[in-house]
């Protein structure tokens, strides 16, 4: 008789049975532990939430809104405020080409399944924002990978080789500023010829500008959405000026392309976040938000230089780094070719100090990062960071 208690194994889809954990969510469980220094994730500071003001404008929207929990329709006041938000990334655009998701993650992913064919192709950078790689991931995509480079992003001349060459990918991944990781911002002049390569080939460019409103100049550059508004798709967040448990993000598309992304979201999780579309829309109707970004700004800075000085202080004398314009992370790469596995294991077991490896962040097939590490520097504090990287600096090879 057949052992009916004997467990079956699940098929999985074909895609599914590779998938693993990215190193970031792998490292989240050891990062966050007390007593660890972490300049692993990209975790806003905390201590600069503004708590109490948006408690304040939660309590009130409750008391006077109790449709604040039911199902309904995207907060409309919230996309007035993102229209008035974007004004100060150079953009001009209106509600109806603002759509709400639940954070800039799932804004990628309902765009790579708008535009993705399966085992289409798409263009990003040989060192990429890993969330990006996920979202494609179950259409099986030919990923064509242009060079990166550390100072000054996107090798645009690589992708207009592509293009002139007869590509036609789905879609253009980059971010413009507070490149994640490398830390750097693009040149006007690169987002010019880029958007024109989108407009001339007729492929639209995905703008990740979660870290755009986090600049550290006192004239940011304009994001490549303000200058085309049918081949440039912008992704916003309020995670990183706001806070990330909130899961609100958004996106600003051309109008006619609204519907189709509410069948896809609607398909995903039936519903907005209503409750945290409109606690944050209540929370801008006070006027807070500039200031508090300005805090950000000015604390973030201070953050990063003392992250600067550190590294130029206690890491070896030829490591390679670039000053970040903007964002929250440091890119380092170190002399020869260092184990990051096992620098990271030291680092964390004997000098209880976190980062990510460079690889975390390399498109299958290339080993362009193997000798670098991603430093957060928004995180911990202005004491804390200088004894981490002091400590790391112990670890690391002459």
């Amino acid at each position: 008789m057949q052992d009916i208690t004997k467990r079956q194994e699940i098929r999985l889809a074909r895609w599914a049975q590779e998938v693993q954990q990215s190193t970031i969510q792998q490292l989240l469980a050891v990062a966050t532990q007390p007593g660890i220094l972490s300049f692993a994730l990209g975790l806003p500071a905390a201590e600069l939430f503004p708590v109490q003001a948006y408690a304040q404008a939660v309590e009130q929207l409750l008391l006077d809104h109790n449709q604040a929990l039911q199902y309904g329709m995207p907060e409309l006041s919230l996309k007035r405020h993102i229209v008035a938000l974007m004004e100060q990334r150079g953009v001009r655009c209106h509600e109806n080409q603002v759509f709400l998701t639940m954070g800039a993650q799932q804004a990628m992913s309902l765009l790579a399944r708008l535009l993705l064919d399966l085992n289409g192709t798409v263009i990003v950078e040989e060192i990429v924002y890993s969330g990006i790689l996920q979202a494609v991931e179950a259409l099986q995509p030919a990923l064509l990978t242009v060079p990166t480079h550390p100072e000054s992003g996107m090798d645009v001349d690589a992708v207009e080789a592509l293009l002139k060459g007869g590509q036609r990918p789905a879609f253009i991944y980059a971010i413009s500023d507070g490149h994640n990781p490398l830390g750097i911002s693009m040149s006007l002049e690169k987002r010019r010829h880029l958007v024109e390569l989108a407009r001339r080939y007729h492929v639209p460019i995905l703008e990740d500008d979660a870290y755009g409103h986090l600049y550290y100049d006192d004239q940011p550059i304009p994001s490549m959405r303000s200058l085309d508004e049918e081949w440039v798709f912008y992704l916003g967040s309020f995670s990183k000026i706001l806070a990330p448990a909130l899961r609100t993000g958004w996106m600003i598309v051309p109008e006619h392309l609204i519907s189709a992304l509410s069948a896809l979201k609607e398909g995903s999780d039936i519903n907005t976040a209503n409750l945290s579309q409109r606690s944050i829309a209540a929370y801008l109707d006070t006027g807070h938000l500039a200031g508090h970004v300005q805090t950000l700004r000015q604390a973030y800075r201070a953050r990063r230089d003392v992250m600067v000085r550190a590294v130029q202080t206690y890491f070896p004398r030829d490591v390679r780094f670039s000053l970040p314009r903007s964002g929250m992370f440091l890119w380092v790469e170190l002399p020869g070719k260092p184990d990051m596995e096992e620098l990271l294991r030291i680092a964390i077991q004997r000098e209880q100090v976190a980062f990510v490896p460079g690889h975390a962040f390399e498109v299958q097939g290339s080993c362009h990062a193997a000798h670098c590490m991603r430093l957060n520097f928004s995180n911990c504090g202005l004491e804390d960071i200088e004894r981490g990287i002091a400590r790391l600096g112990q670890i690391l090879p002459a």
